[in-house]
Parts: C-alpha cells; sequence; structure tokens
C-alpha cells in the first residue's frame, strides 16, 4: 500500500525563493500550499515568462496575511512540513530593482534611503510591517506558533549566512533573534503551547538566477570575486564583505536544499552554506534515480 503523499506550506511561496521551494516540494510528489497575501504569484516577477509552469498547477496558491494567523493557521493541520520564507532584505521596494520594475537611480535612491532607517523611525500605516523586526522576526515566530498548533514535524525558517556591505546591522540582527525565539518554541515553549517541530536554520548566502533576475547575475560575481579574496586572506575580510565574502548560490540549489533538509530528520538547527551545497547535490542526485 502506497504511502501518504507528504504535506508542504510554504509562507511566502510566491517569491523569488518561496516558488522554487514550492517548485521541488512538487517534484518529490508532495501536496504543496502557498501562503502569501497575493496569492500565486507573478510570474515575470520570479521566473523568466508571463505564464505559470505547469507544476504551478499541482500548489495551492492561498491569499492570507502572515500577521494575522486566524487567516491561515487551519492550512497547517495535517501538514508534514513548513517553510518560512518571508523577509526583506532592506525596509525599501529592493525587489523593484532585482526584477527589472525600477530603474537603476530609482532603485539606489530607495536602498540608500533605506540604509538610513532606524528602530523608532516613523512607518506609515501602508507600510507598517516593513521592518526587519517584523518581517525577519515577528511574522516568523507568528507562523511558527500556527505550524506548532497544526502538528508540523519540521519548520524551515530562510535566514542569512551574514550581513553585507551597507545593511544595517539589524538585517542579520533579527534574522539572528528569529533563530533563537524558534529554537526556544521547540525546546522550551511557553506554558499552553505546543511545542514547535524541528527547526531548520536555512543561513542562505546571495542567491542568484541569470534568466528569471538578469541583474543578481553580476551581483554574484561581486559575491563570488569577494569569496575568493576572503579565502586568500584566511578571512580576514569575512567582517568587511559579509555575504559579498561568502560563496553566492543558485536560488534553485537552495531550494533543493531546503526540501532535502525538510525530508531528513537528522538536519536540524542552522545550515550553513557548504551544508546547502551537500544537502543539494543529494537532492540532485535523488532526482537523477
Amino acid at each position: 500500500m502506497a504511502s501518504a503523499a507528504k504535506k508542504l506550506v510554504v509562507c511566502g511561496g510566491n517569491g523569488f525563493l518561496g516558488s522554487r521551494i514550492c517548485k521541488f516540494g512538487v517534484q518529490r510528489g508532495w501536496e504543496v500550499t502557498s501562503i502569501s497575501r497575493s496569492g500565486e504569484p507573478r510570474w515575470e516577477v520570479v521566473s523568466k515568462t508571463r505564464t505559470a509552469p505547469s507544476w504551478a498547477r499541482r500548489v495551492s496558491w492561498e491569499r492570507a496575511d502572515v500577521f494575522l494567523p486566524e487567516t491561515y493557521a487551519p492550512l497547517f493541520r495535517g501538514a508534514n512540513y513548513a517553510v518560512h520564507s518571508l523577509g526583506i532584505l532592506l525596509e525599501a521596494d529592493y525587489k523593484g530593482i532585482l526584477s527589472g520594475q525600477d530603474s537603476p537611480l530609482a532603485g539606489l535612491r530607495k536602498v540608500f534611503g533605506a540604509g538610513a532607517a532606524t528602530p523608532n523611525a516613523p512607518v506609515s500605516s501602508k507600510n507598517k510591517h516593513l521592518t526587519y523586526e517584523a518581517m525577519n522576526r515577528d511574522s516568523a515566530i507568528l507562523a511558527a506558533k500556527a505550524a506548532a498548533e497544526g502538528g508540523v514535524d519540521a519548520f524551515a525558517y530562510i535566514s542569512a549566512a551574514s550581513g553585507g556591505p551597507g545593511l544595517p546591522s539589524r538585517y542579520l540582527g533579527t534574522k539572528r533573534e528569529a533563530e533563537q525565539l524558534l529554537t526556544a518554541a521547540a525546546t522550551k515553549p511557553a506554558t499552553g503551547e505546543q511545542p514547535l517541530g524541528r527547526p531548520i536554520f536555512v543561513r542562505a548566502p546571495f542567491m542568484y538566477d541569470a534568466s528569471a533576475r538578469p541583474l543578481t547575475l553580476p551581483l554574484a560575481a561581486i559575491a563570488g570575486a569577494g569569496t575568493i579574496a576572503n579565502r586568500f586572506t584566511g578571512g580576514a575580510l569575512t567582517g568587511l564583505l559579509g555575504t559579498m565574502g561568502t560563496k553566492p548560490l543558485k536560488v534553485d540549489e537552495v531550494a533543493e536544499a531546503v526540501i532535502e533538509a525538510l525530508s531528513d530528520e537528522s538536519v536540524s538547527g542552522a545550515v550553513e552554506v557548504a551544508q546547502l551545497i551537500e544537502l543539494a547535490n543529494r537532492a540532485w542526485r535523488k532526482g537523477m534515480l
């Protein structure tokens, strides 16, 4: 008798990385649900075409607000795995730059304007959740609580390998705070709360895709050169270069690694770049069988 298909819920499944996590989940034969504010992706933003790929028909694209757990908590019931693939790199619409929707000049203005943000700076009601604390940390905790109540076996949080030149320290700081809180939710949950299933912290480096987001390719080249320079100096440039001194990975590699990590019960806690590469290679070999 065939075993029942695994069930995966991806918060932010319509994003650059999230959509690919959905794709590789489908390729494993899993039942996949994506949760996002807008439902199905704008394919021209996350891929090289405006047309939905064939695998997308096998994903349930649900609309919900991650800050309102009551809008999506029922979707975790009966799920085996969950992924939190939400977050912001900058407190500005940098995604418009990478996807080509904004001109480079307009994008740079947004980026450098965002770099001066502070935790106490006024935030408009429209963008009240577009802060590091809200998106990188608080949304993950809310999703994790809903996942724990739904009884998921493993919860993968897309963290970061490091900060980067020009990025406020709060970017990486809120990622690490989320990791700590998720660890506590799994090992020492608050009274009356269900323990979180096996937590996995995917410390991803800079991710690129030459066909879907051409601008990421030269940035990946810079990161690759920084990695070589950092290795040559024995890691002396780590603090200065941050993510630009860490080997970049194709976004598909990271997505495959996430799926493999979820399916391997021995994987938990922080997953660094070297292990991500190993997991991606293992997943690739399984796909070739």
